[in-house]
């Protein structure tokens, strides 16, 4: 596909696979419904993404799927590689800055609330900060950019926990960093009871 724009947005995601999709979710929802969810959540992340102003890349988790939600017209289609979710985020942006592109920005695809403003804004950032980081509730992120390869912030983390967040933030201590608002990200019951968006799913 060619290169478009000097921007490259990255959406994480894993395959919709039952049993296997927002597993701390099904445990009071069930495989079925969970499953349903995160579909919903594709769907909007997809939406959300295509209406951002920069190439886009999706990368599976298990495997790449041509005839999917995906389009390959708007998306380029890539395999995660590595170990841990740091590696494989890593390589992901390492081949975007390899393709010569300018500023990397990563999203996955557990939010509702985010919109394609804030991640322009994100890149819009990265002219003035070395890096731009969308704090999430639980302590982790839902957005990281940056304009060039900083190894550290992909190593020796405790991906999925609550520390990912201020040990990120460490690695960056001596860079410029621009932090956007809060948002919650969807990984419990208890972050969809209460949201409008989910009350045909519950």
């Amino acid at each position: 596909m060619a290169k478009n724009h000097k921007n490259l947005l990255l959406v994480f995601t894993r395959n919709p696979e039952l049993g296997k999709a927002k597993t701390r979710l099904a445990k009071t929802v069930g495989d079925e419904k969970a499953l349903e969810i995160y579909k919903f959540l594709l769907d909007r992340t997809r939406t959300i993404a295509s209406q951002v102003n920069a190439d886009k890349a999706v990368y599976y988790s298990v495997k790449i799927r041509e005839n999917d939600l995906w389009d390959a017209n708007v998306f380029q289609k890539h395999q995660q590689v590595g170990e841990d979710l740091g590696i494989r985020m890593q390589n992901a942006f390492y081949n975007g800055f390899t393709a010569g592109y300018n500023k990397v920005l990563i999203i996955g695809s557990d939010l509702y609330d985010l919109t394609p403003e804030t991640v322009d804004h994100a890149f819009h950032q990265l002219d003035t900060n070395d890096a731009v980081i969308g704090p999430a509730e639980d302590g982790g992120y839902y957005l990281l950019g940056m304009n060039r390869l900083h190894e550290k912030v992909f190593q020796n983390k405790e991906w999925g926990t609550e520390t990912v967040r201020a040990a990120t933030l460490k690695d960056l201590q001596d860079k410029k960093v621009h932090l956007l608002h809060e948002l919650n990200d969807v990984d419990v019951y208890e972050d969809i009871a209460n949201h409008p968006a989910f009350e045909h799913l519950l």
